[in-house]
């Protein structure tokens, strides 16, 4: 099909949810509460277990006798009760990491306890617009507690199309929930407000795409070829044009990415290889669920072609969610870079551990 389609079956009897453009898969939402324990988004209360000085962070108890991990220490002491939001997924054995900066999303707004003020995705340029956008969030504020600071807001651009009143519902119900939470004065590690499921994940973060674009079976991931993609990425190797293939390893140091050029091994096909796997790679990276550090060994090529490939790069990245950071050449001609892990990787999903 061609424009975006948004795909909501099951996978494994679970909830699963896809987006497609022009047929090909860009994103999936699996749902990993089995293995995650906490998902990225689950807000709890946490106690402070364990400063760790050299480190400068805390080591919190969550709920479910799980152990989290914040950064920032500043003004916490042992047995402290603080309220954080899961801000990425554990590696095996590790802590969860948190966050103390919490986001309460939704399908149009954003609400920011830490960052008071009014805003409006760049994204959103008409001026009209981000004036009614920014009087719709005034008038919501309007109702919050007098006695403490008013919480920010981010507009995002699924506003654009929306209507008012549907907004500014939603805003409300986001601000009630903010001022429930930020009021909490109970103590011990208890779960506040859970991680949305995947079904719910699709609806909020993914734009609406054209009407009929949305398909919701228990069986749609078979229908529309989704199962089939998913199978594909299993697969260390990835095909790229000309003959040439991209092959990524997961290690538990890091994730190893190799790109060969195939039977052709000119300088116009390396480099033509290396600009396909540049592209490819934050999609291939996202399906799978893979970040961490990552290096990649593209094929030779002169030295020349390099700021090439790197423009190729950063503007592969740029419009990618998960935060990035394009290290660069290390002196053995590799290249490295670093991606948050917002999500539980692809092959622990489908094999359940």
């Amino acid at each position: 099909m061609k424009g975006r389609q948004v795909i909501l079956g099951r996978l494994n009897g679970a909830e699963a949810a896809a987006l497609t453009v022009d047929g090909r898969l860009e994103d999936l939402v699996l749902d990993a509460s089995a293995l995650a324990g906490l998902p990225p988004g689950a807000i709890c209360r946490g106690v402070v277990d364990r400063l760790v000085k050299g480190q400068g962070g805390v080591f919190l108890r969550l709920p479910d006798g799980l152990r989290g991990y914040l950064r920032d220490r500043s003004g916490l002491s042992e047995g402290q009760t603080i309220t954080v939001q899961v801000a990425g997924v554990a590696e095996p054995g590790k802590a969860v990491p948190v966050t103390s900066r919490i986001l309460f999303r939704g399908r149009h707004s954003i609400v920011t306890p830490d960052a008071p003020g009014i805003n409006v995705s760049r994204r959103l340029q008409d001026p009209g617009l981000r004036a009614d956008l920014i009087g719709i969030g005034e008038d919501a504020l309007n109702g919050w507690r007098a006695t403490e600071t008013a919480p920010g807001i981010i507009m995002r651009s699924a506003a654009a199309e929306a209507d008012p009143g549907d907004i500014r519902a939603e805003l409300v119900a986001q601000l009630e929930l903010a001022a429930a939470v930020l009021g909490d004065q109970a103590k011990g590690a208890e779960l506040l407000v859970d991680a949305p499921s995947p079904w719910e994940s699709a609806w909020r973060d993914w734009a609406d795409p054209a009407p009929g674009a949305i398909e919701q079976s228990d069986d749609a991931f078979d229908i529309h070829g989704v199962s089939d993609a998913i199978a594909e990425l299993t697969d260390p190797r990835v095909a790229l044009p000309g003959g040439g293939a991209m092959y990524i390893e997961p290690t538990r140091a890091l994730v190893a990415i190799d790109v060969n050029t195939g039977a052709d091994t000119s300088p116009a096909a390396a480099l033509k290889a290396n600009i396909a796997a540049a592209r490819d790679l934050p999609r291939q990276l996202r399906l799978r669920g893979l970040g961490g550090q990552v290096v990649v060994d593209f094929a030779p090529m002169p030295k020349r072609d390099r700021g090439t490939l790197e423009q190729q790069l950063r503007t592969a990245f740029r419009n990618e969610g998960a935060e990035t950071v394009l290290t660069g050449w290390t002196g053995l001609g590799l290249y490295e870079l670093t991606r948050k892990r917002d999500r539980m990787p692809l092959a622990r999903l489908l094999g359940g551990a």
